[in-house]
């Protein structure tokens, strides 16, 4: 299995449960509101940076995992928002 983290602009984040969704992605769980400084600068939620990023995590099995990746840079290359991927292996949910 495969643990994926889904970084997006909070603005893209229904849109990306939809893909999801669409995508036969059964569960994830959400953090929204998520604040920090990265590639694309200050995301911190304040009125001199009000933008923030929602972290989306799922864990899928490895051979769906690779797949939806690839889907899911297609749909950011589509849609022009830049989407953070990170990918872990799972050895187990309990």
């Amino acid at each position: 299995m495969k643990l994926l983290m889904l970084i997006v602009d909070e603005s893209r984040k229904e849109e990306l449960e939809v893909f999801l969704n669409r995508a036969g992605v059964v569960g994830y769980t959400e953090i929204p509101h998520a604040i920090g400084v990265g590639e694309t600068g200050p995301r911190l939620g304040s009125r001199a940076f009000p933008k923030t990023s929602a972290i989306i995590f799922t864990v899928v099995e490895a051979a769906a995992a690779d797949g939806l990746v690839r889907d899911l840079k297609e749909y950011c290359r589509d849609c022009g928002e830049r989407l953070k991927i990170i990918v872990w292996g799972v050895e187990d949910v309990l």
